[in-house]
């Protein structure tokens, strides 16, 4: 939630398209650095000067529908606070260093259609219970 006068001001930053397409799909008004984007077009921000504590930091999804697992495990360090740099000035962090990581990012499909369902092949060792009720 933001003041009125903050709001004025961002939009004077931000100018009107940026305002509407915030409010859209963020509910507020942040203006901010542009720091980088992902391989995905996602783009990330940060303000330290004007936002509060621990929201310095937004992201601007490319994806219309999107949710938290289309970000990076480097770019999600950054955006939780762990890490001071950013994916681009950290070494450590950038995608593509080690020989396990996976070449693209693979989301987190719980609760979707492609969400893993156990299922078992051995058939059941019991039965189910079937209450037999005893005419009267």
């Amino acid at each position: 939630m933001s003041t009125i006068l903050r709001t004025l001001r961002n939009i004077r930053r931000i100018g009107i398209k940026d305002y509407l397409h915030q409010m859209q799909y963020i509910g507020d008004t942040k203006a901010g650095t542009l720091i980088a984007s992902d391989r995905y077009g996602n783009k990330y921000y940060e303000n330290v000067d004007d936002e509060l504590p621990l929201r310095t930091r937004w992201v601007d999804y490319k994806e219309k529908e999107y949710s938290p697992c289309q970000i990076e495990p480097g770019w999600h360090a950054w955006m939780s606070y762990l890490v001071d740099k950013p994916p681009t000035e950290d070494a450590v962090l950038r995608p593509g260093q080690r020989s396990w990581e996976l070449p693209l990012h693979r989301p987190n499909l719980t609760a979707s259609r492609a969400a893993f369902k156990t299922y078992s092949t051995v058939k059941p060792k019991t039965a189910a219970w079937e209450p037999v009720a005893a005419p009267r």
